[in-house]
């Protein structure tokens, strides 16, 4: 079967500061056909994003395209006006975040409708009908209300399936998926998937798809290409790449998703009697006008040296708990206690010394780091919020964190965009410890990263436990992230803790379905 799509001799360059051009990828050649899923694969920085912005026509100004671009055997001008043409019509986009693609401001149904006039002249009518298909087709309830929605109403899992709508709105002949699971659970992530695979097969579209995570882009693909560093190192058939990977770099992808989880001997040793460091009591949470409480009675308690894993799908309450525990939400009911200080029975004064004591990571280092700072002022702001008012002791404190997390001195200077996204975790934990903290909580810390850099971050994870005796709340919802980390897990579901043990016990012999339900939805290598 012929490809509808060839792009051959595909190069990116950029120009330097010198006026001299720096090859970033290529040559890299690819074909879509219809009905067929092809799979590019690699870690951060090895060119997928790029190869998706050139078959869009989308680079950015300063980079620059070349190759050989046919569409149903006529020849096309990259980044020419006929290939402009392609966009959003034969070729289709669905993005990383919906959230940062969807329009916060217009309602869902506005954005669909305005899709549906402008790009297919449908009449208001017709247009409105179709808006209502489309969600029901993407397996959505209630179209009606929906579409009066805004995206920031919607899950995470619903905000995909809306981006997956508006691409179909245009009736494509590609849908080009750059990395659309990476922020969400197994379970979601499986059922994104099928339904990119199912309108694949029912539609006969060509589906492009974009991850770092070879084993769930294996379970879809019938061609892969794995990149590194801008070049194509290996091609073919899914399950032959599967059952004998040419490439040691291939064989490394597969072996990286194998994380090892830590065994019962690794714990930290407990004295008798020793008190919980942070301990929570009869915890709940209700949300203005939910259905539900997202946190229903939740009782825990954490001690020193130790790691627990908060693991649940989205909704589950795992990361409002994480919140509930810091005492960043008005309205929580139940008790909180760090070190035996009950957090209720502070003020405003004392609960900011006592923060010190505590240190958060958040899941995109991206956002979380302010981007007009550099990496001294950022690391080291919270020495200058609790009183530090030396500069020269802050710098040098920085200093100190970067080596800490495995980052050179040199790199203070510099600011966040000017670092890969595994650096830039770092640096959110360097950011973190400023303070010596006695409780790390890490909120999704993981999710958003290649193997190759979320192994990195788990083990300075459980290096920084073990060397400063931290207490770590690690909040995810990837269960082999949580066996690396912590020696014990805690599965909740709609806000209660449904399971709960060793590490080694939840994973070898899980008691409750939803647990038994997470570990299935992970694809298997």
């Amino acid at each position: 079967m012929s490809a509808w799509l060839t792009l051959d001799a595909l190069h990116v360059q950029a120009r330097t500061r010198a006026g001299a051009m720096q090859r970033l990828l290529g040559p890299i050649d690819l074909q879509l056909h219809a009905g067929q899923c092809l799979g590019v694969v690699g870690e951060s920085g090895s060119g997928k994003s790029l190869t998706a912005l050139s078959l869009l026509g989308l680079l950015p100004a300063p980079l620059q395209a070349r190759g050989r671009l046919s569409v149903d055997g006529a020849a096309i001008e990259l980044t020419g006006t006929a290939h402009a043409r392609l966009r959003g019509r034969a070729l289709a986009w669905v993005p990383q975040d919906p959230l940062a693609s969807l329009h916060p401001l217009r309602r869902v149904g506005a954005q669909l409708l305005e899709t549906l006039r402008t790009v297919r002249g449908l009449s208001a009518g017709d247009a409105d009908r179709q808006a209502r298909a489309l969600l029901e087709r993407v397996q959505l309830p209630d179209p009606d209300a929906l579409l009066r929605r805004y995206p920031h109403q919607f899950s995470g899992g619903q905000r995909q399936r809306i981006a997956i709508a508006l691409a179909l709105a245009t009736q494509p002949r590609a849908l080009i998926a750059d990395e659309p699971t990476s922020a969400l659970d197994a379970r979601i992530a499986r059922d994104i998937l099928d339904l990119l695979d199912r309108l694949r097969r029912e539609d006969g579209l060509s589906l492009l798809l974009i991850s770092h995570d070879l084993p769930l882009v294996g379970a879809y693909a019938q061609q892969l290409l794995v990149l590194k560093h801008g070049d194509v190192i290996e091609r073919g058939a899914t399950a032959q790449v599967f059952a004998a990977p040419a490439q040691a770099y291939t064989r490394e992808l597969l072996a990286a998703d194998r994380i090892a989880p830590l065994l019962e001997d690794d714990a930290a040793p407990r004295p008798p009697g020793a008190p919980a460091l942070l301990v929570g009591e009869g915890l709940r949470m209700r949300y203005p006008r939910a259905l539900a409480p997202a946190l229903d009675g939740v009782d825990i308690e954490l001690h020193r040296g130790e790691g627990l894993a908060l693991v649940g799908e989205s909704g589950s309450g795992k990361s409002t708990l994480g919140r509930v525990l810091l005492r960043l939400l008005r309205g929580a009911q139940g008790r909180v206690y760090l070190d035996g200080v009950d957090l209720a029975s502070l003020d405003a004064a004392a609960l900011r010394t006592l923060r010190a004591r505590t240190g958060v990571v958040f899941q995109d280092p991206y956002a979380s780091l302010d981007p007009r700072l550099r990496v001294a002022e950022i690391v080291a702001e919270s020495l200058r919020i609790h009183g530090e008012r030396d500069p020269a002791v802050r710098r040098a404190r920085a200093g100190e964190l970067l080596r800490a997390v495995g980052l050179e001195q040199a790199m203070l200077d510099r600011y966040p965009h000017q670092f890969s996204g595994g650096q830039r975790q770092r640096i959110a934990i360097a950011r973190a410890l400023a303070t010596q903290p006695q409780l790390l909580v890490c909120d999704e810390a993981v999710s958003a990263l290649d193997a190759h850099h979320r192994a990195a971050i788990l083990a300075l994870l459980v290096r920084l436990k073990r060397e400063r005796g931290l207490a770590l709340l690690f909040v995810t919802h990837d269960l082999a992230a949580a066996a690396a980390v912590a020696e014990r897990i805690a599965v909740l579901e709609a806000g209660r803790i449904v399971e709960s043990g060793t590490t080694a016990q939840v994973l070898r012999a899980p008691q409750h379905a939803h647990t038994r339900a997470l570990l299935a939805a992970r694809p298997s290598a």
